[in-house]
C-alpha cells in the first residue's frame, strides 16, 4: 500500500478508489463524485439533477447539506489514524444562492482545525459558472474504531 507523504500512513485511496468504495452508498444514489482528496483540501461533484431538487427544479438544501458532509468527512478520514474513523456531530450551512437542474456543483472543503479528537470543515459549494451557493461548516469527532 502507499503511503501518504503528510503523517506515513497508508494512503486512504485516490478519488477513483474512493468513488468505487462509495457504491451502493448515499454519495452514490446522489451523484457525488470525488475529484481531489488531501489532508488541505477535499473536492467533489454532483449533478443537479430532478432527485436532488425541489419541486420547483432548484437543488435541495438537504441535497447540499449531504454533499458538504460527505466531502468534510472523506477529508477527515484522510487525515485520521488507521484505527479512528470520522463521524459528523455538527453541521450548519448559509444558503447564499442556487443552483438550477442541470447545473453540476463542486463542493470545495478546506480544514480549518485538526485536533486530535474533533475537526472542523468550511465547505463552499459552487455552481458550474462559479456562483457561490452555500457555505457549510461541519465539525467531525474523531472516535477510536470498536
Amino acid at each position: 500500500m502507499n503511503k501518504s507523504s503528510h503523517n506515513n500512513l497508508p494512503d486512504r485511496g485516490s478519488p477513483d478508489q474512493i468513488n468505487t468504495n462509495n457504491r451502493n452508498t448515499l454519495m452514490e444514489t446522489l451523484g457525488i463524485t470525488f475529484t481531489h482528496v488531501s489532508p488541505e483540501r477535499t473536492e467533489a461533484v454532483m449533478p443537479v439533477e430532478k432527485s436532488v431538487c425541489q419541486p420547483f427544479g432548484i437543488l435541495h438544501g438537504g441535497a447540499t447539506l449531504a454533499l458538504a458532509e460527505s466531502v468534510a468527512g472523506q477529508g477527515s478520514l484522510s487525515l485520521c489514524e488507521a484505527d479512528e474513523i470520522p463521524v459528523g456531530i455538527q453541521v450548519s450551512c448559509n444558503h447564499i444562492s442556487y443552483a438550477k437542474k442541470g447545473d453540476k456543483v463542486r463542493a470545495v472543503g478546506t480544514i480549518l482545525h485538526k485536533g486530535r479528537s474533533i475537526h472542523v470543515w468550511n465547505i463552499d459549494i459552487f455552481t458550474s459558472t462559479e456562483k457561490l451557493v452555500s457555505s457549510v461548516r461541519v465539525v467531525n469527532s474523531i472516535l477510536k474504531k470498536k
